[in-house]
């Protein structure tokens, strides 16, 4: 398959893209500046390119050829500076939407390609009608849990509304919401697949790594399962 990544220097991005290159797909790998990634990722079945997601038209220009567009945006690269993505993410909660109306526009010229937007946890329903990202109690709670500050709340509502912008597009979109505790890892393969209600392990944890969402992601790239649809994973 042909498949771009968005975000391919962040920490999920650049996992999806190793995962994608060794099961033999071809790799369009995108970041705001490709200048560097370019002399520094040299790969069998890689190339890199400049790609602005809040652009329309540079998405739209991209996707020829492409079977798969994931996106791991992020205002920021949390994998050089976590901090300063959370800063931003906190300064405009609004650009995950704005990003998703982006590329919804983007795939108008291109309705074949399939989009998979990864997004947040705080959308999934912890219980029924009950979604964390609706309630300052729920998420506060969480927040301190992860050591995030409570002012993130309104970048885990900004991922929401982002799933929401989707929901109401005919393209052929795919949300991932991945574990609430996602961390760089072990690649296991083994893990549970969910819909809107997160994955629990044996003690009650929703988790996993890094490298095994990158396995979901490419599985649901190779074998669509999740069509106009959210799906989630963990332990």
């Amino acid at each position: 398959m042909h498949i771009g990544v968005i975000g391919a220097t962040g920490t999920i991005g650049s996992q999806v893209v190793t995962e994608a290159l060794e099961r033999g797909h071809h790799v369009r790998a995108f970041s705001r500046d490709a200048t560097q990634a370019q002399h520094a990722e040299r790969r069998d079945n890689l190339t890199w390119a400049s790609l602005d997601v809040l652009d329309p038209q540079g998405v739209a220009a991209v996707l020829p050829g492409l079977d798969v567009l994931i996106s791991a945006f992020q205002p920021g690269n949390a994998a050089r500076d976590f901090e300063e993505t959370v800063r931003r993410s906190i300064a405009d909660p609004t650009v995950y939407a704005t990003a998703a109306r982006a590329l919804l526009k983007g795939l108008e010229s291109h309705p074949r390609t399939r989009l998979i937007v990864i997004g947040g946890a705080g959308s999934l329903e912890i219980a029924p009608g009950v979604v964390r990202a609706d309630s300052d109690e729920l998420l506060h709670t969480t927040l301190d849990q992860l050591g995030l500050p409570r002012a993130y709340a309104a970048a885990v509502r900004g991922h929401r509304d982002a799933l929401d912008v989707l929901r109401l597009s005919n393209r052929l979109w795919t949300y991932f919401s991945p574990a609430e505790d996602i961390a760089p890892g072990e690649r296991t393969g083994r893990f549970r697949v969910g819909g809107d209600q997160p994955v629990l392990d044996a003690e009650g944890r929703s988790r996993i790594s890094v490298e095994d969402a990158a396995v979901a992601l490419v599985d649901e790239a190779e074998l669509p399962r999740f069509v106009q649809r959210r799906f989630t994973v963990g332990y």
